[in-house]
């Protein structure tokens, strides 16, 4: 079973996939934190963001492991000295800026789907198009949206920034990805912008269950 979570950048794709997960009792999926741990490794070294043949050599050289955490996922960089931790340096407002741009090149996107194809279900997958490009044959698929204002706010909450910048930040990165952000055909659209968090995760669950979905159960470690 794999269930698919699309949306809006900061529309909960994240905590709500977290929660479902966790009701399902699977793990979940971030593809986001592929991405974001990639464009904050090409900053660090300086790469161009559009140069897709030079970032394939960056993490070829710079492996990278996801792991699906129970608190959430996290993402590894393997080096002489052991493993560090990316996950915190990723949501920067820097990697913001520029993990739309990396996102749009088909090389890397064919970097993370590969990565993300070759795990073992069951698992609830977020991102911007697990259930069009990645998934397409999930057993459910699900895609959030919520106005940029109220994105904009629970943004800030997560980071000390202006909303209103955060609010024209998210406007122009959903001009960039709309290509990329299209719902699919079959999709559940769910507006999340008068929904608090646990509203979100029970809407979710009760569209499984008039789907008839009854998930096996499986440890979160079982996908690390």
């Amino acid at each position: 079973m794999i269930v698919t979570i699309d949306g809006v950048a900061a529309s909960g794709k994240s905590s709500v996939a977290g929660g479902v997960a966790r009701a399902l009792g699977m793990p979940y999926v971030s593809s986001g934190l592929l991405y974001r741990a990639a464009t904050l490794l090409a900053l660090e070294a300086g790469t161009d963001l559009g140069d897709a043949p030079a970032l394939l050599q960056l993490l070829e050289r710079s492996p990278l492991r996801l792991e699906p955490l129970p608190e959430g996922n996290a993402v590894f960089l393997a080096g002489p000295q052991g493993e560090r931790d990316l996950t915190a340096d990723a949501h920067t407002g820097e990697v913001d800026a520029g993990v739309s741009a990396l996102a749009q090149l088909p090389e890397l996107r064919g970097w993370v789907n590969a990565r993300l194809r070759a795990l073992t279900p069951p698992f609830v997958a977020e991102g911007r198009d697990m259930g069009t490009a990645v998934f397409p044959g999930a057993s459910a698929k699900f895609f959030l949206t919520a106005s940029p204002r109220v994105r904009a706010l629970r943004r800030v909450k997560e980071r000390l920034d202006d909303v209103d910048a955060v609010e024209a930040a998210l406007i122009a990165r959903d001009a960039k990805d709309r290509q990329q952000s299209q719902p699919a055909a079959d999709a559940h659209r769910i507006d999340t912008s008068e929904l608090d968090l646990p509203g979100v995760i029970a809407a979710v669950l009760a569209e499984l269950e008039r789907s008839g979905l009854k998930p096996p159960r499986q440890a979160v470690s079982d996908l690390s």
